[in-house]
């Protein structure tokens, strides 16, 4: 039988490359930033002030406190929001809000900054339950005629071995078990899990030696070592949620209805505050008996002056709530009005709210910078570059924007790829910009055929 090598096949998929995919961090030794990391460039200051509030946050320094990220457009305050987040790491939850977006249709607006809030407020929850854990190393279902039709069988029972690195275990099992081993496909040399209060069925993956032994293995299913220890035992699973999908859980609970029992129902769109209050009793509770830990996470509101004075009061008094998030603003703004009011206030946030932030500053890059954002974010795109055209691009960038000047990089590409061409050039960087228009140019002609366009 002929086999297909796949071996190059994880990378050929196609694989998507956002604004900021690149950001690995805030590139810093210490509490200093270096002038080039984590692909990050520059604004040494900003990411600085930055590693301070990281720093603080992990040391659970910053309840209460909330900082804004206020600087010209393209001057990489949102890079720099999710540089905190890698820092922060995969188990802090880090959610990422528009400030327009809380202008729903369906939702009040307070309702959809206090999901925000709640989703980025982890919990970590632990639970110890008595399981089996083995590689299956005997495996006999029995069967019997099912009792309304003498041509068909049903499982009856099991006979099942697990064996680990140091225990090896015979058990009889009824006929839940029996059915849930077959709906997951479970078979000699699989490594699983039962629960012995529940007699659910977990497969956690093939073991080494009957990978070996038995068959050729693919990338997509790595085999996994036989477990050590007895068979039998109590094991400590830990499960980390945020205060929203603890929301959501209790919601559907109180749902009621045959349908929502047996189909969970449609989500709630909005969550009632004493089921809010439930789960934070809940969590408390689990608090005090030290079974559950908060992990306080970061909310991220970019443009954070489209947000009324509504909005902002709200965030005023959430700050002091037990269970409040960090809460990390970011605005392109100057003195502008706070939108629902007449009241002029630097960056379009109130006075009030603003004297409680830790303000970080973000100033335009140089030349040097702009050259080198361009060159990470050619790498990030798998973009071939020439010097020159590096140049040409650079040149746009500081003559218009780094945005712009980063958007001309995949259409210049294209261009070459459509000229027979595996390097951009300066000329397909030419190209490119005549075809796309940076703001400049748009304005100039909006204001050219004025008099043509609808009003």
């Amino acid at each position: 039988m002929a086999l297909t090598d796949i071996t190059d096949y994880a990378s050929r998929r196609i694989t998507r490359v956002g604004a900021h995919s690149h950001i690995k961090g805030l590139g810093l030794d210490g509490l200093r930033a270096k002038p080039i990391a984590d692909g990050l460039v520059g604004q040494i200051e900003a990411r600085e002030a930055a590693g301070i509030v990281v720093k603080m946050i992990k040391e659970g320094k910053m309840a209460g406190r909330a900082v804004l990220f206020a600087g010209p457009p393209g001057t990489g305050k949102t890079a720099i929001a999710y540089g905190v987040a890698k820092e922060l790491g995969k188990d802090v939850p880090f959610v990422a809000l528009s400030g327009s977006e809380i202008y729903s249709s369906e939702l009040k607006k307070t309702e959809v900054l206090t999901q925000a809030m709640r989703k980025a407020i982890g919990v970590r929850l632990r639970e110890q339950r008595h399981v089996y854990e083995g590689e299956v190393v005997q495996l006999d279902i029995k069967t019997r005629k099912h009792p309304y039709n003498p041509y068909q069988e049903i499982p009856d029972h099991v006979v099942i071995g697990l064996a680990t690195k140091d225990d090896r275990r015979v058990f009889k099992a009824g006929q839940s078990i029996a059915l849930h081993l077959i709906q997951q496909g479970v078979t000699l040399g699989d490594i699983i899990m039962i629960d012995a209060e529940t007699g659910k069925v977990t497969k956690l993956g093939r073991s080494e030696e009957a990978a070996e032994k038995y068959e050729i293995t693919t990338w997509e299913e790595k085999p996994i070592p036989r477990p050590a220890g007895p068979v039998e035992k109590n094991k400590e699973f830990v499960y980390v949620l945020t205060l929203h999908d603890l929301d959501q859980i209790s919601a559907q609970h109180r749902s009621g209805g045959l349908f929502s029992l047996l189909f969970g129902g449609p989500p709630s769109k909005e969550i009632d505050s004493e089921i809010r209050k439930e789960v934070d009793e809940m969590v408390k509770k689990r608090l005090e008996e030290g079974t559950a830990e908060i992990i306080p996470g970061v909310l991220f509101i970019d443009e954070v002056h489209l947000l009324d004075i509504e909005a902002f009061s709200f965030l005023n008094a959430a700050m002091e709530s037990e269970l409040a998030p960090i809460l990390i603003f970011a605005s392109n703004r100057g003195v502008t009005k706070v939108r629902g009011t007449d009241i002029e206030s630097p960056h379009g946030i109130p006075l009030d709210l603003l004297d409680r932030l830790l303000i970080i500053s973000t100033r335009p890059y140089t030349r040097d910078e702009i050259k080198k954002i361009l060159e990470i974010r050619a790498a990030e795109e798998k973009v071939r570059i020439s010097s020159e055209a590096l140049e040409a691009l650079t040149d746009i960038g500081v003559e218009s924007t780094l945005r712009y000047a980063v958007q001309l990089l995949r259409p210049s590409m294209e261009i070459a790829k459509g000229n027979g061409k595996e390097e951009i050039t300066v000329q397909d960087v030419i190209e490119a910009k005549k075809l796309f228009s940076d703001i400049k140019r748009s304005v100039e002609e909006l204001r050219r055929f004025e008099e043509l366009m609808l009003k």
